[in-house]
Order: C-alpha cells, then structure tokens, then sequence
C-alpha cells in the first residue's frame, strides 16, 4: 500500500467543494478499488492522507489545480461564484454545474495572466467601459445607440457582412479593440451561452463555442451590458429564466437582454421592414439572415410588438430550439479550436512576449494551457492566420 502524503485536509475540501463536487463524485471519479466516501471524508479531516498517485489525479483529473496548491498552509483566497455572479440567487449559484464552475475558474486564470502580459495596463487606447456609463434605468435603445456609435459600426455596415460568422468575427474584433478581452471554449453545457467577469482593467466575456454564431454574437452583447453595470452574469437561452429572478436583479437581466436584441436590431430599422408585410416563418428567417442574429431575437422583438399571440410564440421557440451539439472526442482541428477558444488578440500578445525573449516557451506554454510539443503547431497556426472566430 502506498504511504499517504502529508497534505492539508482543508486544501482538499476547499478544492472538492469549488469544484462543486460532493464526496460521492469523488468516490465515482476516483474509480479504484478501496476508494470509499469515508476514505474521502478521512482525508479531508486529517486522519488519512492520498498516496502520491492518488493526490496527483485529485489535483489534475478531478479538481483540475496545481499540485502544489495542495501543501499550502491553508486555501488560497480566491473570488467566489458569489462574488463573481452577484445578480444571481443563491439557490441558481449552488445549482451551477461542475463544469460551469471549472470554466469561471479558467477565465479568472486568463484574467491573472492578462495582468501579468500587460504589466496590470489595459493596453487598449479607448476602453469602452471606461467611456461609457449608464444607469440602470437607461432605455434599452438609448444604451444601444450610444454603444452602436462608440464602436463606429453603422447599421448598413452590419448587414453587408457576408454571414454570420464574419458577423462574429467582427463584432469580437471591435469589442476586443475596445477593452473586452473576450474567450471561448466548449461548455457542454447546452443550457449556458456565455457568461462575463467584470474587472475595472481587465473585463472577460466568456461565450460557449458550441453555440450557433447568432447565438454566440447575442451573447457578446447580453454581457457586455452586464459589464456596464458592474456585474458577472450568465447568459442562458432557457425560456422563463428571468422569471427566478427578483427585484434589482431581474431588472438588470432583462435590461441586458433587452440591449442585445435593440443592438443587433434597431427598433426604427426593423419597424420600417415589417409595415405592411405578412409575418411568416419565412420573413422571420429573411430578417434573421439580415442582421445576422438568430430567429428567435427577431422573433422575441416582433412579439414584443403584439403581431402574434403566445401560443405562436411559445410554438416557434420550441421548433426553433437549438439541439445539443456534442463534440465527439479529437473532432476538429486542435489548433484552430485553440485560435477559436484564445482568439488573435491574446495569442498575438503572448507570442510577441516570447519573441521579445520576455518569457520563455514553458511559459508561454503556460498562458495558453498547452504542451511545450505542441508549440510548433500553434505557432504555425496563428502564422497562417486560420480562423479564430
């Protein structure tokens, strides 16, 4: 029998607990022989220490941390779900999904290595959110064209794009040129689309890559309200969802959502499409293909608008519903998706660091999260400038 490593039983419950498992998880993730939830529970209270092996995939398989962390004289401070996602309630936090919970820990790891990269300096010259203020009871259309005028992208502008993945890739851009610096990665999770941490210098938009390209550009914008008032928050398509939530909360959410759809669908613009025209399934999808958002934004606005009952609404939003997609194990290109996930901007500054011989390739390795092997692919990756929407 291994001999048990001295580590400390606190670190062990905290790193268990922020991963939002219980101890069962552990005992199925564990999956050897005379792994029991009491032999979990003895390490936690001190009694019993992991073997070595046994503490080095609690660290990396299950709790997903440095192995060091797990010797520290006590749990390091970190911000909690709490924090992070002040608007939610308590019951919608302690209900987050562990996966949910091992992706806000990434983007608070990109967050830490942003300060570290910029010498704590936003390096954009004009940041959006050190421009640009509103109070919680702005109209969604005054906060739309003032954000639409910031950014220097007109209307006609929008709808020349060719589709709706340049219609993301633009939209990243203009965001990330103004302070947003802005992540992607796969959620498997079709319930959640994105969701942002607000940081005075370093704010993160973090947007699920499985999602369609309207649903991932609705998401851009729901967050970025959120970032102007001060908030973490979760973009999530379920229908009703807004409902669970209460007073100043439910206001900022639904504000949020509002934004989006005024943003990417100007109410004057739309207006002057719709006189005089019968609404189909057909037009909608004309109007979607458009402005490049998803049907159920156009549809969501021409309901607001009374032009059909609930019972259309409620019908159109169940067939129009986007499936689960699940990525099958090793499917896609694995640079790409890292260029996709990272985007140019980030890639382009840890790279420059690297070719300034300011950092060295472990650690550039380190700030993308890969293998010192795979260096060479990613760098050929982003010579060539493959997509990164």
């Amino acid at each position: 029998m291994s001999q048990g490593i001295p580590t400390n039983p606190d670190v062990l419950k905290w790193a268990r607990e922020t991963r939002g498992l219980d101890v069962e998880d552990v005992v199925q993730k564990l999956a050897r022989k005379g792994i029991t939830s009491d032999l979990v529970c003895a390490w936690e209270n001190g009694s019993e220490s992991p073997s070595y092996p046994q503490l080095e995939r609690l660290a990396y398989e299950i709790y997903k941390r440095p192995l060091a962390v797990f010797f520290f004289p006590e749990p390091p401070e970190e911000e909690s779900v709490q924090q992070s996602f002040r608007t939610l309630p308590e019951y919608e936090i302690k209900q987050l999904p562990p996966r949910l919970r091992l992706l806000l820990r990434k983007a608070k790891v990109f967050r830490c290595n942003l300060f570290e990269l910029h010498n704590d300096i936003n390096p954009a010259p004009r940041q959006i959110l050190r421009d640009l203020s509103f109070r919680p009871d702005v109209s969604a259309m005054e906060m739309a064209s003032s954000v639409r005028e910031y950014l220097g992208i007109d209307l006609n502008e929008q709808i020349r794009w060719e589709n709706s993945e340049v219609a993301l890739k633009q939209w990243r851009n203009a965001l990330e040129d103004k302070g947003i610096f802005i992540f992607k990665d796969a959620f498997k999770l079709n319930e959640f689309s994105g969701f942002c941490l607000y940081d005075d210098s370093f704010p993160i938009v973090y947007v699920n890559n499985t999602k369609s390209k309207t649903r991932q550009t609705f998401t851009l914008f729901h967050e970025l309200a959120h970032l102007f008032f001060q908030t973490g928050g979760i973009d999530t398509p379920i229908e009703g969802y807004v409902e669970y939530l209460e007073g100043e909360n439910r206001r900022i959410e639904v504000l949020c959502n509002r934004f989006a759809g005024a943003f990417l669908v100007p109410d004057h613009e739309l207006d002057q499409r719709i006189r005089n025209r019968q609404i189909t399934g057909e037009y909608i999808q004309a109007l979607s293909n458009i402005y490049h958002v998803s049907r159920e934004v156009i549809l969501r606005k021409l309901f607001d608008r009374g032009l059909f009952d609930q019972f259309y609404y409620d019908r159109k939003v169940r067939e129009w519903a986007e499936p689960p997609k699940k990525e099958k194990p090793g499917s896609g290109n694995y640079y790409r998706n890292i260029g996709a996930y990272l985007g140019s901007k980030y890639l382009d500054t840890v790279f420059g660091q690297y070719y300034q011989s300011r950092i060295t390739v472990e650690q550039l390795a380190d700030y993308i999260g890969i293998k010192v092997k795979n260096f060479p692919g990613v760098e050929m990756m982003l010579m060539g400038k493959e997509a990164t929407t």
